[in-house]
């Protein structure tokens, strides 16, 4: 599982900080600091990021983060997983010795599934359905689904199955978007504001 980061640009400090403490964002649901809360960055607009836990999680996933991410090319929109402890992302109670060297993961919203790629760094996982120029991003297809739904699934296929046993997904984390779809529209007018800039 390689690392990434150098091909990441324009990754503050900040979003690290905030997944880490969930409180200290501005909430955007009635929900109050339930589970399934989503937050975005306070005291920016558009914000850069908005970030919710899992409702459901088999796997050491902490934080589930939507991110504006400034390029060479402009800006995109990442999703990212932020893990409870440093390491691998593993399901609950499995042996890091028997992770995949090319795990999969789809990406099921209200039953329509995308396929996507992971992609690693330290302390956290890239999730991507598509690139610009080897720039991991979510597809405005995608991003759609996530501002209109309800749930979304993340499937995840990461360890070795054994000899003759076909792959199969053996974990799986559950985001609920109604709460949300506010977060994410704020954040999708992140990459729209720094188009904007860029004509000025």
């Amino acid at each position: 599982m390689a690392g990434i980061g150098t091909n990441i640009i324009g990754r503050g400090i900040s979003l690290a900080l905030a997944c880490l403490a969930l409180g200290s964002a501005a909430a955007t649901s009635p929900l109050g600091d339930g589970i399934g809360t989503w937050r975005t960055e306070p005291g920016v607009s558009p914000p850069s990021y908005a970030l919710t836990e899992p409702i459901e999680s088999d796997l050491n996933v902490d934080t589930v983060v939507l991110v504006c991410s400034e390029t060479l090319r402009g800006r995109v929109i990442e999703l990212n997983l932020y893990l409870s402890e440093p390491g691998f992302l593993v399901p609950h109670g499995a042996d890091p010795r028997w992770l995949k060297d090319d795990p999969s993961i789809e990406i099921v919203v209200d039953g329509r599934t995308f396929r996507a790629d992971l992609l690693f760094a330290e302390g956290y996982v890239i999730v991507a359905d598509g690139a610009d120029h080897r720039q991991p991003l979510l597809s405005t297809a995608l991003l759609d689904a996530l501002q209109y739904g309800r749930t979304m699934v993340l499937r995840f296929d990461l360890l070795q199955e054994g000899a003759g046993r076909e792959a199969r997904f053996d974990s799986e984390l559950v985001v609920d978007l109604r709460v949300g779809q506010a977060a994410v529209a704020a954040v999708r007018r992140c990459v729209t504001a720094g188009a904007f800039e860029a004509t000025r």
